[in-house]
């Protein structure tokens, strides 16, 4: 790979002094980074400026809610937004059909056609459910002892909810004859279930808000023990069993902008692979417009991904793994096990930035998004030989604070309401 214009490496002391003569304070020391650093840290600064002019940026529409200012909204009507009425009366459609599917098969319970109204107290008993935790689903209508709640039983029976959970369903069973028939072939289709209602919160999440300018990409666990093709494992987080999602939310405040579900399988395939396809998959220029940042862990992060990004006039920062396909290795951008916290190195390859950085670990991270490094410093403690803590203050690129500012706006939507 042919590297293009800078690369430097800065120690803790150099970068400290850097910050000391850019803010004017009187040092006798000189800085010890040679005069071609100086002069590409500046080339590069302006090549950043310069290619991150805002006026290039086009967005749609302005970044926020899109509700109208006149317009008064209770709780139930934003509810309605994500779960419209036409949309649950499908689901009343398929369930009472599913239902009658079941007793025709000999189901032995009593059903009757469910509505939209009854719907609706359904789905707010599984939110309610969601956030007062009991041990089995029965407790929320025990009666026996001090602790009963007589909530879920004023909504509707147990055995009405029962029976409604045995049924629930959001496609037309008859077309789920269809797509089951196609299964073990590419044409079939294993989020047919769900897509109907899946879909309309989807597009309800572009329809009503705008995202702001930095935007992260991440993986969301939705919980589920269940035994199907779907279910995930993931031993990194907190919730370790269930659906994988790969979600796009806004970093400003963990908005879920657009999200798609992993199968088992590359949804997506263009040859690129997973990590690649799901974020592309995820980026819609026509509804986003350009000049987004977007933020990402190293599962993500590669160079022919950022430089598809930049060609469409979206930034990109993310942590990376030096084994990805095209991110240098060379000594030009090698930190050792002997570098002092602090010390930090870049390389650019056109509009890639690659920048390492020594905190208790080595730090590797890309953008096409930041110059390296602006005089930033990051507050550490430190245990001297005596055994006394203090707070030091170490230099920090620019990638690497940007990004730990930016990336969590998936686990920021992860937080319970």
């Amino acid at each position: 790979m042919e590297l293009l214009m800078a690369h430097s490496q800065v120690t803790a002391a150099e970068a400290l002094l850097h910050i000391q003569e850019s803010l004017a304070l009187e040092s006798e020391e000189d800085f010890s980074s040679s005069d071609e650093s100086r002069e590409d840290s500046e080339e590069e600064r302006l090549y950043f400026e310069k290619r991150i002019d805002p006026k290039e940026d086009f967005c749609n529409r302005e970044p926020g809610v899109q509700l109208r200012k006149g317009d008064c909204y209770t709780p139930l009507s934003l509810f309605k937004l994500f779960f419209p009425e036409d949309a649950v009366e499908v689901l009343c459609r398929n369930t009472n059909k599913q239902a009658a599917k079941n007793i025709a098969r000999g189901a032995k319970y009593r059903w009757m056609d469910i509505d939209v109204v009854e719907l609706y107290q359904y789905i707010g008993l599984i939110i309610y459910m969601s956030m007062v935790r009991l041990k089995h689903i029965s407790d929320f209508w025990r009666k026996s002892n001090i602790f009963s709640i007589p909530f879920p039983s004023q909504v509707m029976s147990r055995d009405r909810y029962r029976t409604i959970s045995w049924n629930i369903h959001m496609s037309d069973p008859d077309e789920d004859r269809l797509n089951d028939a196609k299964r073990g072939t590419s044409e079939h289709d294993g989020l047919f279930r769900c897509k109907p209602l899946m879909n309309t919160v989807q597009n309800a999440c572009k329809s009503f808000y705008h995202p702001h300018r930095n935007l992260a990409v991440d993986e969301r666990m939705v919980p589920c023990r269940g035994h199907t093709s779907m279910t995930q494992y993931m031993k990194d987080k907190p919730t370790k069993w269930g659906f994988k999602l790969f979600v796009l939310a806004d970093t400003s405040n963990g908005y879920t902008v657009d999200f798609s579900v992993y199968t088992g399988k590359n949804n997506f395939p263009t040859d690129q692979g997973l990590s690649y396809d799901s974020v592309m998959s995820l980026i819609d220029k026509g509804f986003l417009g350009s000049g987004y940042h977007v933020y990402m862990d190293n599962f993500y992060t590669s160079p022919k991904l950022f430089k598809d990004l930049y060609a469409c006039k979206f930034g990109a920062c993310g942590t990376y793994r030096e084994s990805r396909k095209d991110c240098p290795r060379t000594t030009v951008n090698a930190l050792t096990k002997k570098s002092q916290r602090g010390t930090f190195c870049w390389i650019r390859d056109d509009p890639l930035l690659f920048v390492k950085w020594m905190d208790t670990r080595e730090v590797a991270i890309c953008s096409t998004i930041h110059t390296a490094f602006k005089g930033d410093t990051v507050q550490r403690r430190v245990k001297s030989r005596l055994g006394i803590w203090t707070t030091e203050s170490f230099p920090c690129p620019t990638p690497v604070i940007e990004y730990n500012k930016f990336m969590g706006g998936v686990d920021l939507s992860d937080q319970p309401i």
